[in-house]
């Protein structure tokens, strides 16, 4: 898939750069540099709301391109599970997750000022964890891929499979950018500037 026009990425996270040339997609990187504090506590309007934060702080600098912007979350029990600031609260949350289901939400999206056209939308995923030991989790929490990831794992990374007994939804949104959904929103709303 190409596009007409540039695409600008509102993130620095090499798996959604990563996701996007799997479409074929080479988007420039430009991060939103917002403050990604929230009191909602709605997962899936929270996700949505900070997508949109994002993509309107770098539209307004790049007026021509569409912009794409994307926020994860997990969520579990009511609680948001964001990225763990230290080893015991990576630690806490993945014990949390041990031998239950719970839910990502990616946030998505798009906008291209020049044309004043906005998309966007909330992918859902229940991801179950295995049954983890203590020496599991810390063996996980070794490699350093919990502390930039929502919820303290990355299901694309070599042992974050290992977590994961079973997902009902979008792989993808897993790893940080459901592109389906991102593929039916720019032929919804920018079907003109794509070159299948």
């Amino acid at each position: 898939m190409q596009l007409t026009v540039p695409l600008v990425l509102a993130s620095r996270s090499p798996r959604r750069i990563a996701l996007l040339r799997q479409l074929g997609l080479d988007p420039e990187v430009l991060p939103a540099d917002i403050d990604e504090t929230s009191e909602q506590s709605d997962p899936a309007k929270m996700v949505r709301a900070l997508a949109i934060k994002k993509c309107a702080a770098v539209a307004r600098k790049r007026r021509s391109a569409i912009v794409l912007a994307a926020d994860t979350t997990v969520a579990i029990d009511g609680d948001i599970l964001e990225k763990p600031r230290d080893k015991g609260e990576a630690v806490a949350m993945l014990r949390t997750l041990s031998d239950r289901t719970h839910t990502v939400y990616t946030g998505v999206a798009l906008e291209q000022p020049s044309t004043g056209r906005r998309a966007s939308g909330v992918e859902r995923t229940l991801v179950t964890f295995a049954k983890l030991s203590d020496h599991e989790i810390d063996s996980y929490i070794l490699t350093g891929s919990s502390y930039d990831k929502a919820g303290g794992y990355g299901i694309q990374d070599d042992r974050g499979a290992l977590l994961v007994s079973r997902i009902e939804g979008d792989y993808y949104n897993v790893v940080g950018l459901p592109l389906r959904r991102v593929y039916e929103m720019l032929k919804l709303s920018f079907r003109d500037q794509i070159i299948l």
